[in-house]
């Protein structure tokens, strides 16, 4: 089984205490060290090179935000899940701008903490069904889309009906299982979505969705 080297980056003694009770449950996890900001989290980040940080996003100093842009064009392979109290779709799309792969909410169920963090380690990252209707909502009005992105045009049908599940919030086993297709099939198909629409990830995947008003009620 594969194990995963984890940094907490949380300015709250108790938080960092929090999360690192969690994994502890799960073998998996492996907390190899604790930055109290951000400045704290890029220079463990250069010691350690852990495999993920969970970044709270609100820090003295130096933000999680910016301390997760700074990791990850040092280290673009380490992976940063955004920790917040804040369910505003605004936050998730930071997040996503300055380079995380993740963003959760600290109130989460553990069960859901851990099945999250193993989705994305995975390559099978999800954003959430609330998530992805918080974001539809607030930007289905906005017609303008970014001028440089490819047009949704270059991908096929298949590769479209995968996108709509993508930024539903559903993981590859639960697409194959509905389209009735092998989950390395769906994984080759995202990849190659990914590679057309110039995107990095699957939260990516979701916002270009709804930039592109290809989701529905």
């Amino acid at each position: 089984m594969t194990r995963y080297n984890v940094l907490i980056a949380d300015d709250h003694p108790l938080a960092r205490d929090a999360i690192r009770s969690l994994l502890a449950d799960d073998s998996a996890f492996r907390v190899i060290g604790e930055a109290v900001d951000g400045l704290d989290a890029v220079r463990l980040c250069q010691e350690l090179h852990p495999d993920l940080v969970l970044m709270d996003i609100n820090m003295p100093g130096q933000s999680g935000l910016d301390a997760t842009k700074q990791i990850k064009k040092m280290y673009p392979d380490i992976k940063v899940v955004i920790l917040s109290v804040s369910d505003d779709v605004a936050d998730l799309f930071h997040a996503v701008q300055f380079g995380a792969q993740g963003y959760l909410m600290k109130n989460l169920e553990p069960d859901d903490w851990l099945n999250y963090l193993h989705a994305l380690l995975d390559e099978e990252a999800t954003v959430s069904r609330e998530i992805a209707g918080r974001m539809f909502h607030r930007f289905r009005s906005e017609s303008d889309t970014h001028p440089e992105e490819p047009n949704p045009d270059v991908l096929t049908p298949r590769e479209r009906e995968i996108l709509l599940h993508v930024a539903s919030g559903h993981t590859n086993r639960q697409i194959a299982e509905h389209l009735v297709i092998a989950e390395n099939t769906v994984k080759n198909h995202i990849k190659n979505i990914l590679d057309k629409l110039t995107l990095d990830n699957r939260v990516q995947l979701a916002s270009y969705a709804v930039r592109h008003g290809l989701l529905r009620d």
